[in-house]
């Protein structure tokens, strides 16, 4: 249920810029997940679909772009990609280090827009 607030602030953004841009329906939303939001695309989509009936965005489908998981390491300044779903453990390729600092993964935000 998580996905529910993301999804509100969301959908408030893309509304905004669709009455500042004079546009008459939303199409898509392009959207760019991390990897370890824990947001599910289902849910995003059925939140989405609730959120937005009878407005200019109802029927509007977001693309969902799942971002890496890209750490960056404290001893050797490596930055690298890691599988969350595969490696069990984060250590940099580079040195061996397990201290490292998260540089994406987390984040969402919103690409860009279809729209009429």
């Amino acid at each position: 249920m998580h996905e529910l607030p993301v999804i509100d602030s969301i959908l408030k953004i893309v509304l905004r810029h669709a009455v500042e841009n004079n546009v008459s329906r939303v199409v898509a939303i392009h959207l760019q997940v991390g990897e370890m939001s824990d947001l599910e695309d289902i849910w995003m989509q059925q939140y989405f679909d609730h959120l937005s009936k009878g407005g200019i965005a109802d029927g509007a489908v977001l693309k969902i772009e799942r971002t890496p998981v890209v750490l960056k390491c404290s001893d050797c300044g490596m930055s690298y990609a890691v599988n969350i779903k595969e490696t069990p453990s984060y250590e940099c390729p580079g040195c061996g280090s397990d201290k490292n600092t998260m540089v994406s993964g987390r984040e969402y935000f919103i690409k860009h827009l279809e729209a009429i």
